[in-house]
């Protein structure tokens, strides 16, 4: 849960916070913001925000002198993942995922970051970021580096709410891996195996963009220097790396996922294929003496197989060892 935010802070504003040059918290009001970042205060604000009033966000932009576009952008969701520079201020949109009652859950998370402050702005599905605010708190020698490193538990929070929802599709393909090698045709595997894949491809969808918005981060002229200092840019190549395996393992599960749908289909094809031989191999053997016998019911006069008193014998032997011959001829083909 989150840390309550002070009384006089709007129901949107999650965590107003103020931490000094020794990374000690300090709640704030959100109407005393601009006047701490005015003064000459050691620390830098970080304030959570979770679907904000517009009445909210514009105070904040004017506040933090924030971009409008950027600004724009983050009060209306569906935003690209993407990292851009306004004047010496950073906007960010990544994608948040999360599992709920079973099914992948997708949000938004925008930041402003500023020299002196961060500003999260979550949108949908989004975990509370309250786990990252207090893993820096315990260890208020990071908090040092500036909002930069803020930005950093953030990121790193995100990606690792990542890492759950791939390991459950791979349990969850596992455990599939038995019924997919059956013989017998079940709708509900198959259905199964494309349900897990597109969850696979929307999550791609989130993840990937995500290694480009980093790899930008570590990159911008704006990042460098005071904004992101060398001491911080090594925790985000960490994240870098993380991103790119998580990548790199949704991509796995994919095709595994695209080969077992072929797999099964091709399994059930093979294994109708050998009922319709047994089918024709058994259509052959009684085809053979209905031949026979038919031939002999027809209304002919003049037919000298018949007058032979050895004739229906003959008749039951001849049509015996038919069966017989096509029974093994059958049977070493594997038909039966």
């Amino acid at each position: 849960m989150d840390n309550p935010a002070p009384a006089t802070n709007p129901a949107c504003v999650v965590n107003c916070v103020w931490y000094d040059g020794e990374g000690r918290r300090h709640d704030l009001p959100l109407d005393r913001l601009g006047e701490m970042l005015a003064s000459d205060a050691p620390g830098f604000a970080w304030v959570g925000l979770y679907e904000p009033a517009d009445a909210v966000l514009l105070q904040l932009q004017e506040e933090l002198h924030l971009h409008p576009l950027a600004v724009e952008d983050a009060r209306n969701a569906h935003q690209r993942p993407k990292v851009e520079a306004y004047g010496d201020t950073l906007f960010l949109a990544v994608h948040t995922a999360q599992m709920v009652e079973g099914q992948i859950r997708y949000g938004e998370t925008h930041a402003f970051l500023g020299d002196r402050f961060l500003l999260t702005v979550r949108h949908g599905a989004s975990l509370s970021y309250a786990p990252a605010r207090s893993r820096m708190e315990r260890e208020p020698d990071l908090l040092r580096f500036g909002p930069a490193m803020a930005l950093y538990a953030v990121l790193d929070f995100i990606v690792d709410n990542y890492v759950p929802i791939v390991d459950e599709h791979r349990d969850s393909l596992r455990k599939l891996e038995r019924d997919i090698f059956s013989d017998t045709y079940r709708r509900a595997i198959v259905v199964r195996l494309y349900d897990l894949k597109r969850d696979l491809t929307y999550m791609r969808v989130a993840v990937s963009p995500l290694q480009d918005v980093l790899a930008q981060l570590l990159r911008s002229q704006a990042a460098q220097g005071l904004l992101v200092r060398e001491e911080v840019r090594v925790y985000l190549r960490d994240v870098h790396d993380h991103v790119l395996r998580i990548n790199d393992t949704i991509d796995t599960l994919r095709d595994m996922l695209g080969t077992a749908l072929s797999v099964n289909l091709s399994m059930v094809t093979l294994a109708q294929g050998e009922t319709v031989k047994r089918l024709g191999a058994w259509a052959a053997l009684l085809a053979a003496p209905t031949l026979i016998t038919s031939w002999y019911g027809m209304n002919f006069a003049h037919m000298p197989e018949l007058e032979p008193r050895w004739a229906y014998p003959l008749l039951i032997v001849a049509v015996a060892a038919i069966c017989i011959g096509l029974y093994r001829l059958f049977k070493r083909a594997r038909w039966l």
